[in-house]
């Protein structure tokens, strides 16, 4: 077993991923994982950031297929025992002018953005080491969304004891109520990314509530970021920031210091606690 660290970084083969295995590649003291579904496109992006003079590993890795991601889990805990930094940053989106039907954005995106990144958590989790770090890469659209939802639905998303169970069924009821056409009615804004989002952010209040209960000694620090408006296919060319500013506040969350008690559970932008 390798006596390294490890810091893990999911759809990490382009834009604000790649950005943040760059970063991570300079600054940890440990070995850097770019990892992607795609093996032909993430070895790829390894061997650019090779040329660079850094050194990343890349495994294979698809958020969406529970073989792929257990097999990623008994790796780490085979080789590493466990992951000391894991960024999931792994997200979709469509296109503003994408006429896909909104039924059908809300079933995908919410499938890969929250319940794909809810099963990755939850394999990974249990493998997190002692003084590990948890970053969830958001959005402010997340949090533009939740401004946009009934005040009852605000209420539920900013409660400090809802359970992840609760969290699933607004989610699986926000798909529902989109298909059903029902979902303005029902007090949701029309924006699947936003609501996505709102969701991986109320996931992460909840997984550092659940680790600060389970395992209080260990020092773990999850928390939840907006990498800003960022130049990316996803975001298209009109963004103000580069990839690599974009990475600025995941590599700082991922990189707190040892002993440090905060953030925890929390909503960054720009390196600063954001109200939710």
């Amino acid at each position: 077993m390798s006596n390294s660290k490890v810091a893990l970084v999911t759809g990490a083969n382009k834009g604000i991923g790649f950005a943040i295995v760059r970063a991570l590649c300079k600054q940890y003291a440990g070995d850097v994982y770019l990892t992607a579904r795609d093996v032909g496109r993430g070895t790829a992006a390894v061997e650019s950031l090779k040329k660079e003079g850094l050194s990343p590993i890349f495994h294979q890795m698809d958020i969406n297929d529970a073989k792929s991601v257990g097999t990623a889990r008994d790796f780490f805990k085979e080789k590493y025992g466990g992951v000391d930094v894991l960024i999931n940053n792994a997200g979709i989106a469509f296109k503003m002018a994408d006429t896909t039907p909104f039924e059908t954005q809300a079933d995908v995106t919410l499938k890969t953005n929250f319940f794909a990144t809810r099963d990755m958590c939850n394999a990974f989790l249990p493998i997190i080491k002692p003084g590990g770090r948890v970053v969830n890469v958001s959005s402010m659209m997340g949090s533009m969304a939740l401004a946009r939802c009934s005040p009852e639905l605000q209420a539920r998303f900013r409660s400090d004891d809802i359970t992840e169970e609760e969290l699933v069924e607004l989610m699986e009821q926000f798909v529902s109520d989109a298909q059903a056409g029902t979902h303005a009615e029902r007090g949701w804004p029309s924006t699947a990314y936003g609501i996505s989002k709102t969701g991986l952010t109320t996931l992460t209040r909840i997984m550092a509530r659940n680790l600060s209960k389970e395992r209080p000694g260990d020092e773990i620090l999850c928390n939840a970021c907006c990498p800003g408006w960022v130049k990316t296919d996803m975001a298209g060319p009109n963004a103000p920031k580069s990839p690599d500013e974009g990475a600025v506040t995941p590599v700082y969350l991922a990189l707190l210091p040892a002993g440090a008690k905060e953030p925890h559970g929390q909503y960054v932008s720009e390196l600063k606690v954001q109200p939710w």
